[in-house]
């Protein structure tokens, strides 16, 4: 298949089997819609690397916790199609939420270890809805490749076992983070705030780059690490930090890191009543991509 201007709708699992019958070697692009330049990175790597690119387009209701955004989070089919296409996607699979979980729907991926703290901490059940959503397009769809973003890199790690441990046939590529000027990470919650707003959001990604430049200086203690990053948030009012924390490959807290271990820096906050995350490698000469098959 080839791409066009306009990518191929599809909602249901027939129109998505019958679309892909002769279509090569697939590459499925999971979303959430509200698509930016973020996602167009993810088609486009998929469009260099595969004969057919699929975007699916899923607000998936079982990731949201009671009190947060999913009756606001932002949606534009429109917006998508043009941001889909112009990346290079052929089709975009549009489900219903009662097409991916019809009435009688009883069944839940969990996946353990990785799951658990920071972002699983912070919001139960979260990465069940997301591994969940994740096996049932993986399925939908077969493809030989599926792209997520490391922006979302404790979700890309819960992706990575599951697809380990249940044996999907599927390469798990992840693909660096797209950052607006002043560093913030590029995702769809940012619409919400005010260009003012972004630009102080930076901070974040400041603050991980100091925790960065610790440890290139040698450091290698959890605690004066973060103490770095920490000493850049203090000097924003407007963060509410959840956490601030190097993890290894296996998203463990670790006393103390060093130059071999694939570490990372995390951080989550609340910055003028939105909730953003962002990472970074502990060292910039360790990169998180691989095939995770």
């Amino acid at each position: 298949m080839t791409s066009s201007t306009t990518p191929r709708l599809v909602t249901t699992p027939g129109e998505l089997r019958a679309a892909l019958k002769e279509a090569g070697r697939v590459g499925l692009v999971p979303t959430m819609g509200y698509l930016h330049e973020g996602h167009a990175r993810l088609i486009g790597r998929a469009r260099t690397e595969c004969d057919t690119v699929v975007v699916s387009v899923f607000v998936n209701p079982r990731q949201f916790g009671p009190r947060e955004d999913l009756s606001r989070y932002p949606r534009d089919l429109t917006r998508d199609l043009g941001v889909a296409g112009a990346a290079g996607a052929d089709l975009i699979f549009h489900p219903d939420v009662d097409v991916m979980y019809p009435p009688g729907y009883a069944t839940n991926v969990s996946v353990g270890g990785v799951s658990g703290p920071l972002e699983g901490a912070s919001r139960p059940g979260h990465f069940d809805g997301v591994a969940t959503v994740v096996l049932k397009l993986l399925n939908l769809v077969g493809p030989e490749r599926a792209y997520f973003g490391e922006k979302d890199w404790q979700q890309l790690a819960v992706v990575r076992r599951m697809v380990r441990d249940l044996n999907v046939p599927v390469e798990i590529v992840g693909v660096p983070t797209v950052r607006e000027d002043s560093g913030l990470a590029l995702s769809s919650r940012n619409s919400y705030l005010t260009p003012e707003e972004r630009e102080r959001a930076g901070v974040l990604s400041r603050a991980l780059r100091a925790v960065q430049a610790a440890a290139e200086r040698g450091e290698r203690d959890t605690a004066l690490l973060l103490q770095a990053g920490l000493d850049v948030l203090a000097g924003e009012p407007g963060v509410s930090l959840d956490y601030l924390a190097v993890v290894d490959g296996d998203m463990a807290e670790r006393a103390r890191v060093d130059n071999d271990s694939m570490t990372r820096v995390l951080v989550a906050a609340r910055m003028f009543g939105v909730r953003l995350i962002d990472n970074l490698p502990l060292l910039p000469e360790q990169t998180g991509d691989g095939d995770g098959a």
